[in-house]
């Protein structure tokens, strides 16, 4: 069995489902709410903290996943995690060097930010144990680069080949605009990130522009009104990347993806052609624009935050069937 560290209400395992031959994959999540919604959707789940985790309690895992807390790091958090990159790279060097860094966590402005380092934590422990993982996958916000950087070197002395990027999600069949910062690491083969299926979005350029001379080969990116059971075209209005100037609001119409959906997605403006009022987006709907399924069973509370903070399960679907080798399954359709 997988483990998955941080896993949320069940991006990345509703990722691993889609693959030809997919492992059952253990999500460690703290969040109650997650982990009510895990269970529900039939997902194999442990409600605790990561840090009292460790290999050993999963001796047969092969591979490990996670994406730690961003809120420390996103433009749209508190910024203590960038404000304390430089120590968190040193702490990275330290661990790799197996030196003790219990105290300087403690020290932390915001412990959330010390919980990027707990995947190299497990790494390095299966490593000493002489069970190192084949493959580890990470993502986060694309801010945790340098972070992913800083991997890169620690876990090639441990005879990993590692690929780090920021992926684009429409450009992997999302309806939605999300950039990620995603490692791959592999001691089985040559790591690689995986390759793009669809365009990238560009303002301005039309879904069925005559652009396949630029991107040859590739589909043309997901709107919202391929996925969403909504009449008529719409416009959603929203404050993403506005900084919270009203001035400013983001406008993305129904034949564009979604913009980045967080957690104040309830808080978006749907309006029709004629500038009237049209009901917000359900949970559901905000789910479908993440690519899980329109029945997904969302449970517990701040379904909204749960939605936000997932990964979306087909951007994780390609990122896994890269890391792995293990082609999608035929017909796997995670987006309703």
């Amino acid at each position: 069995m997988d483990v998955d560290l941080f896993a949320g209400p069940g991006g990345l395992d509703r990722g691993a489902e889609s693959l030809a031959a997919s492992v059952p994959t253990m999500g460690i999540e703290w969040s109650a709410d997650a982990c009510e919604t895990r269970r529900a959707a039939g997902l194999p789940t442990i409600h605790g903290d990561v840090r009292k985790y460790g290999p050993g309690d999963f001796p047969t895992a092969r591979r490990l996943f996670g994406g730690p807390p961003c809120q420390t790091f996103s433009a749209a958090g508190s910024g203590a995690g960038r404000r304390e990159l430089d120590t968190v790279l040193g702490l990275l060097k330290r661990m790799s060097a197996r030196e003790s860094i219990a105290a300087d966590l403690a020290r932390l402005d915001d412990e959330r930010t010390g919980l990027v380092l707990e995947p190299m934590r497990w790494a390095l422990e299966a490593a000493d144990a002489g069970r190192p993982f084949d493959v580890i996958v990470l993502e986060q916000v694309p801010q945790v680069l340098p972070v992913w950087h800083g991997y890169t070197e620690a876990l090639a002395t441990e005879g990993y080949s590692v690929a780090t990027g920021i992926l684009r999600a429409e450009e992997f069949g999302v309806p939605q605009t999300r950039r990620r910062a995603v490692l791959i690491a592999r001691r089985d083969g040559r790591a690689v990130l995986p390759a793009p299926t669809h365009r990238p979005y560009i303002k301005g350029m039309p879904q069925d522009a005559d652009d396949s001379a630029l991107f040859p080969g590739l589909a043309p990116w997901v709107a919202m009104d391929d996925v969403l059971d909504r009449p008529g075209p719409f416009t959603v209005v929203s404050n993403y990347g506005t900084g919270g100037d009203p001035k400013d609001r983001g406008r993305r119409t129904s034949r564009e993806p979604s913009a980045t959906v967080t957690g104040k997605i309830s808080r978006s403006r749907v309006v029709g052609p004629g500038g009237e009022e049209l009901p917000r987006f359900t949970m559901a709907e905000a789910g479908v624009l993440q690519s899980f399924p329109a029945d997904y069973p969302w449970s517990g509370r701040d379904i909204s935050q749960q939605i936000g903070n997932a990964v979306p399960p087909l951007l994780a679907a390609h990122i896994l069937s890269a890391a792995t080798g293990i082609p999608l399954s035929a017909g796997a359709a995670l987006a309703a």
